[in-house]
């Protein structure tokens, strides 16, 4: 099944829910970036949670979500959009520990524990919205649920999980970020907070193959569950040789003309698809404004 992330209403409104299917997305991610399964799973749980993220956005809004710890992986960047497109990549792939304590992925060993996660929405006006919290634990679903209540002020519980095939390729990926709405009251707080103590991990879920629906079914329960609309998902790199051509054309003249005379041509690689784009003399000669 292709993957795809509902939003939904909870307790008549009281509640706001995200949930996605993200296998796919993941695996593409990790197949370009070639990277091990700690390092798979780090940038799976901030695609998929930017994903989601993401598809709170309108129209041509984005926004780029970007974790920078203490740990091995270096940065872990990801863009998303509100039509199910994201991309990411992170520093450092060939990342790989042995399992934690509780028989997991040691994501935050990778990730570090120390450090920021950034949020930068571009909404169409001339200042972004820009938002930062300290990483909390480095496991990254806690570290957004961090950056919700404090950056965002708005109350939430965010999961993410990535499981990895002894091959590197993953295995399943998916997630969910509950939000409670102004005015929800009391009680409907403390039957979400029961049920998040209660409900199997997300891991749990995903490898059940429980879908994005059934995910939030289990969260928020079936009879006060309203599911709004789905939409599929993604991974999509907007890089092109036109946008590569237009940022040599920025480097000027005298850059392009050293780029000719002492490397006879050039090579620009995509960090998040790392698509290659070569440029041969002729080609860099066809950039400048006066060529000679």
């Amino acid at each position: 099944m292709s993957d795809y992330l509902v939003r939904a209403i909870g307790f008549n409104g009281q509640v706001r829910a995200y949930a996605i299917q993200s296998t796919e997305t993941v695996e593409e991610a990790r197949r370009r970036q070639d990277s091990w399964a700690t390092a798979s799973a780090a940038l799976g749980r901030t695609l998929t949670i930017s994903a989601m993220m993401g598809a709170m956005l309108k129209g041509e809004d984005k926004l780029t979500a970007k974790i920078e710890g203490n740990g091995p992986v270096g940065a872990i960047i990801a863009d998303a959009n509100s039509k199910g497109d994201v991309r990411g990549y992170l520093k450092n792939p060939h990342v790989d520990f042995d399992l934690n304590n509780q028989g997991k992925l040691d994501v935050a060993r990778a990730v570090g524990t120390d450090g920021t996660l950034s949020i930068v929405k571009d909404l169409g006006m001339k200042d972004h919205f820009t938002g930062q919290v300290p990483i909390v634990s480095g496991e990254v679903s806690e570290d957004f649920t961090y950056y919700f209540a404090n950056s965002e002020q708005v109350p939430s519980a965010v999961g993410a999980g990535v499981l990895v095939n002894t091959d590197h390729s993953i295995l399943a990926a998916g997630g969910f970020i509950i939000q409670m709405m102004p005015g929800a009251d009391e009680e409907t707080t403390a039957t979400l907070e029961k049920r998040l103590t209660e409900i199997a991990p997300i891991s749990t879920m995903v490898r059940e193959g429980k879908t994005p629906e059934e995910i939030l079914a289990a969260l928020i329960g079936e009879e006060d569950l309203q599911i709004l609309d789905s939409m599929p998902v993604q991974f999509k790199c907007r890089c092109s040789r036109e946008r590569v051509e237009i940022a040599i054309s920025s480097l000027g003249d005298e850059e392009i003309q050293r780029m000719i005379e002492e490397d006879k041509g050039a090579e620009a690689k995509c960090h998040f698809c790392n698509e290659a784009y070569n440029f041969n003399e002729k080609d860099l000669k066809e950039l400048q404004s006066n060529p000679s």
